[in-house]
């Protein structure tokens, strides 16, 4: 047991030596934590909507919250990921080379956009959202 102990510490010193000595390493986990504490900011807006006043009584509803706000916050990031990728393939297609170059940068985890005090209906009837269509305005302005 000793040995595997020690082993994990050889290649938790090797990583640090590694990540001191590498400014590319160290520019990656930068930005590793980065979208990871800009998540954590959009869950935390999720979970204050209507001013923190359900959080459960027990629990298993403490569970269920924080589940919902994980749900809503994926939706959030999967809906600005294919705007963004629908918006790449418009400049792509335009040949907008430097346009393409930022939106790969772009993070998809962003909510200023989104409504999160707004009601929402779930209907069978609904229609396919028209990315193309929600796109048409920012391409005449790029």
């Amino acid at each position: 047991m000793s040995a595997l102990h020690e082993y994990d510490r050889l290649i938790k010193s090797i990583y640090v030596l590694e990540y001191v000595d590498n400014s590319t390493l160290r520019h990656y986990v930068q930005q590793a934590l980065n979208r990871g504490e800009a998540y954590h900011q959009l869950k935390r807006a999720i979970t204050s909507v209507n001013g923190n006043k359900f959080r459960g009584g027990n629990d298993y509803q403490v569970s269920q919250w924080n589940d919902c706000a994980r749900l809503i916050s994926n939706c959030i990031i999967y809906y600005n990921s294919a705007l963004l990728s629908a918006f790449l393939q418009i400049q792509e297609r335009n040949g907008r080379q430097d346009v393409v170059d930022v939106i790969s940068r772009l993070s998809p985890v962003a909510w200023q956009h989104i409504n999160l005090n707004g009601e929402y209906a779930f209907n069978k009837d609904r229609k396919e959202i028209d990315l193309a269509g929600l796109l048409s305005d920012v391409e005449s302005i790029s």
